[in-house]
């Protein structure tokens, strides 16, 4: 006779159900792509430079690693996402994304500070579709930091008053005047690969050690710095208020850049330079502007306390860069990290044995 509570010797030996292979290889793919969200949050991210801003220090075509580490990882805004996506699916333009859970956002502790002369990967601030951690990367310089007052005077860089060192490779515009028709791939074999042919010679974006070089070539009949004098107002210009402040590119500022716990007063003057961070970056609610002052809920708002660190980014190809002198602050909550290593870079424009640029490939950036 046998107890309720036995089991027969089938029913004790009987072997676990086995995963089929097509099962297991889902558990292996589903793994794999967690861990590498996890590596791509937390430590490094691909990036592709877009435009030429920032030749010749960084290339149209460089592949970056993107290091989150140095400045602190943030945690993830926008959890409804294709894994290993930013904004649209693999080789379509459809939506990767929804935006209808949103996250408060906390940056992990970095290794360092966002420092002067650091590359810097960042979202852009100009971008109003898309929430902040899938807006698109820019890569700039960074030239000031917060508490820092940012000058430029006749393209030159100042610092709390002090000449900034310059990049490495810094460019500017130059028409080069010819006197006889110059192939493109001439300048491309010196290192210059961002001109236009126009009436009579060329315009192009070199450095000033390149430019001095041209005018030895007996067909250069004249390399002429192509800048903005002072005074001269440039409309498009941050804080878009030529009236007020008649800056462009060549010359702008002074500009104090906020530091988080510091107050500036707010007057006719000063709005313009700061009311982008009053409602927008720093997310005030029933901020209005009226006849050029800032009221909120009704009341005449005299003095603000910044919340957050900002930021001045400028493209080493100082004109051919849509950079901070076009849309002014870069908040430290849109800091992204530091590009470290350039893991491929290709030269669309080469020909097909000459596309891949050897010479920098898995080279550090400065």
């Amino acid at each position: 006779m046998r107890l309720p509570f036995q089991r027969n010797k089938q029913q004790r030996s009987a072997p676990a159900v086995k995963k089929s292979a097509l099962r297991e290889w889902g558990d292996a793919l589903k793994f794999a792509i967690l861990c590498a969200m996890v590596i791509r949050w937390l430590t490094f991210e691909a990036f592709a430079v877009p435009t030429s801003s920032m030749e010749s220090s960084l290339m149209t075509g460089d592949y970056l690693f993107v290091s989150k580490l140095h400045y602190g990882s943030r945690t993830p805004i926008t959890p409804l996402q294709v894994p290993l996506t930013h904004q649209t699916i693999w080789g379509t333009k459809l939506s990767s994304y929804s935006d209808l859970v949103q996250l408060p956002s906390w940056r992990l502790p970095g290794l360092s500070q966002v420092k002067r002369n650091d590359a810097v990967v960042f979202n852009h601030p100009e971008e109003v579709e898309r929430p902040l951690d899938l807006k698109t990367f820019l890569v700039k310089r960074c030239v000031a930091v917060a508490g820092d007052s940012f000058q430029i005077k006749d393209g030159q860089v100042y610092i709390n008053g002090k000449q900034a060192e310059n990049p490495a490779g810094l460019q500017f515009s130059y028409f080069v005047q010819t006197k006889e028709y110059v192939q493109e791939k001439f300048f491309q074999k010196q290192g210059i690969t961002d001109l236009y042919q126009t009436e009579g010679g060329y315009l192009m974006f070199t450095s000033a050690e390149k430019a001095r070089l041209l005018q030895e070539f007996d067909f250069v009949a004249t390399v002429t710095p192509v800048k903005m004098p002072a005074g001269q107002a440039e409309e498009r210009v941050f804080p878009f208020a030529p009236a007020t402040y008649a800056w462009n590119q060549d010359h702008y500022g002074p500009l104090y850049i906020p530091k988080k716990g510091t107050t500036v007063a707010l007057t006719a003057e000063t709005v313009p330079l700061y009311e982008k961070i009053i409602r927008v970056y720093e997310r005030n609610e029933n901020v209005a502007l009226n006849n050029g002052l800032l009221y909120q809920n009704g009341k005449l708002m005299t003095h603000y306390t910044f919340q957050q660190d900002y930021y001045f980014m400028m493209g080493d190809n100082r004109h051919n860069s849509h950079d901070s002198r076009y849309w002014g602050f870069v908040p430290e909550e849109y800091v992204v990290g530091k590009p470290v290593l350039i893991g491929m870079s290709t030269d669309s424009t080469a020909s097909f044995t000459d596309r891949i640029r050897w010479n920098r490939v898995l080279c550090f950036v400065n």
